[in-house]
């Protein structure tokens, strides 16, 4: 819908499209307040919809930079400073009475920069993601989007988790499923901007789409089914290929079943002998392997195999087993969305990384902190909770399905379905790049809460699918070595979102980015730095220089 089209819908919903707001008025604080209650009609959001509503508006004063002790991600210790600005909470309305409302927050900056940004979400959602975070990858010393001027936004996707039941248990609602695939964020954006008309007198110049892991995915998603609603999309370790990935989370869990757990110690066996296979082949031992594709070959799990009684100095026969699962692709016998039948397998590096806290890696991921259990546990490892659920009430749709006796030949058309609902795997990017929009994807090579060749794959499929040329010109695939999901154990992190609105914005292709290292902790020092290269370069050591710094290395094949 044109800006003028709008305008006319907006006349009675949103008091009109006059070029000054309620916001640019003489007093902000009052026109913040005078828009709870507001609401945007279903014709103004692009998809079938209820009805949306502000149900609060409120005015929020400057506040300063603070960090706390803990959170679950490095970045989550850190409160960014934020400016003063207008917090809308609303939601909108389902059209089936059984499902659950979308709710959303909207942050109007009092000094707008004429841009937005929305971000994604993580896991199942079902909280609402309220656009005051720094960013995924976000280096800690960089301020907020709202602080730059960015109008903020975030939703729930359609569902909110309630205590004592799975985050899974909303699919069994097909409205909130269809939410949580795509059509929430979407609906949000278009909410988003009416009142942004609303506020300000005009709509964004410029929307971008942030996010990671599941948000990654719904960038991804908006690239592929809604090319006109983004100028550009940052989407870091994405769950591209979702249906793969919770089979994946069941088949790595009960490959761990019994005698195939790995006992902590072990674990911290197999990460120490990656390292010592592969660490100096970016030319430098420094803790990092920067090449794991190349380590792929080098190291080999059965060299940790026990040749006498079973300790922690060595692997079971079973243990060496459930390794080389988890490093395996997954394979369906019959076509998936867009015909994939595979998903890739995981490793090596990172195994015994911290995510933030005394485990990580396998521990956190892929073995939890005791072995899968049925029903599955929280103590039990991400994957298999979350997989073991998605199987359950997303494909099964039976909570209390017998998982030891699942068969995805058994439920194949009901596969075939979620995945063509939730699987971001599409590589006819060719109307977002027809727009001038720009996708960037920032994989962690040592991820284990997804594969990161599934990205890999994804990008390979998308350059098959346009050619080189029209791809470089539009999307880029950057990798991190040895870092993990949530962006610890290397350096890792960069601001995206600046060379994503340089290249949207005045056509600067990102060149020479750096990862650094830093402290969650005031003053955020750099530890080290690297260069951040685009697939399929990795860092190599010039041979001289600071080790720490990354000017010492250049991206190579």
């Amino acid at each position: 819908m044109t800006r003028a089209l709008i305008c006319m819908a907006l006349a009675t919903t949103l008091a009109g499209c006059a070029s000054t707001g309620v916001l640019t008025a003489a007093d902000p604080k009052a026109g913040c307040a005078s828009l709870n209650g507001t609401t945007v009609t279903a014709d103004l959001i692009g998809l079938p919809s209820g009805t949306a509503r502000v149900t609060s508006a409120a005015w929020v004063s400057a506040s300063k930079l603070s960090v706390a002790e803990r959170g679950p991600t490095p970045a989550a210790t850190i409160t960014p400073a934020m400016p003063d600005h207008c917090r809308l909470l609303g939601s909108i309305a389902p059209l089936d009475p059984a499902a659950p409302p979308i709710h959303f927050q909207l942050n109007l900056p009092e000094r707008w920069n004429g841009r937005s940004v929305q971000y994604g979400g993580g896991g199942f959602n079902g909280t609402l993601i309220t656009g005051l975070s720094l960013l995924p990858a976000a280096r800690f010393d960089e301020a907020a989007p709202l602080a730059r001027g960015y109008a903020t936004y975030g939703t729930d996707s359609g569902h909110q988790t309630q205590a004592g039941q799975p985050p899974q248990a909303f699919a069994l609602n097909d409205e909130a499923l269809v939410n949580f695939a795509h059509a929430s964020y979407k609906k949000v954006r278009d909410v988003a901007v009416a009142l942004m008309q609303s506020a300000y007198g005009r709509g964004p110049s410029r929307l971008y789409f942030v996010g990671s892991s599941e948000g990654g995915r719904e960038g991804l998603t908006m690239a592929q089914r809604y090319p006109e609603a983004f100028d550009g999309i940052f989407s870091r370790v994405p769950v591209i290929h979702w249906t793969g990935l919770q089979h994946a989370g069941l088949r790595d869990g009960l490959a761990t079943m019994g005698e195939g757990w790995i006992r902590p110690p072990q674990v911290k066996l197999v990460h120490d002998a990656v390292l010592a296979a592969c660490d100096a082949l970016d030319g430098v031992a420094d803790g990092l392997v920067s090449d794991p594709v190349a380590c792929k070959m080098r190291f080999k799990v059965e060299s940790l195999r026990c040749t006498g009684a079973p300790s922690d100095t060595c692997l079971s026969a079973a243990q060496v087993q459930s390794v080389k699962v988890l490093n395996s692709p997954l394979r369906f016998d019959f076509d998936l969305a867009h015909g994939l039948r595979e998903y890739p397998g995981r490793g090596p590096s990172g195994e015994a990384l911290a995510s933030y806290g005394p485990t990580g890696g396998w521990t956190t991921w892929w073995l939890g902190s005791t072995p899968p259990s049925l029903p599955p546990q929280q103590s039990n490892s991400i994957a298999w909770y979350y997989g073991a659920g998605a199987i359950q009430y997303f494909y099964a749709r039976d909570p209390a399905y017998d998982l030891l006796s699942y068969k995805p030949a058994d439920h194949e058309k009901r596969i075939r379905e979620v995945s063509a609902l939730m699987d971001s795997t599409n590589p006819d990017l060719s109307a977002f790049r027809a727009r001038g929009g720009k996708l960037i994807v920032l994989e962690n090579m040592a991820d284990y809460a997804q594969s990161p060749y599934a990205g890999i794959a994804y990008h390979q499929a998308v350059v098959q699918a346009m050619g080189q040329p029209a791809v470089d010109s539009f999307f880029h695939l950057y990798t991190a070595p040895n870092v993990d999901h949530v962006g610890t154990g290397g350096p890792a992190n960069v601001d995206m979102l600046g060379a994503l609105a340089d290249w949207v914005e005045r056509g600067q292709v990102p060149a020479r980015l750096q990862l650094v290292e830093q402290s969650a902790k005031l003053p955020f020092t750099v530890s080290r730095s690297r260069p951040l290269c685009r697939w399929p370069l990795v860092p190599r050591y010039l041979g001289s220089g600071n080790v720490n710094a990354a000017t010492s290395f250049e991206c190579r094949p």
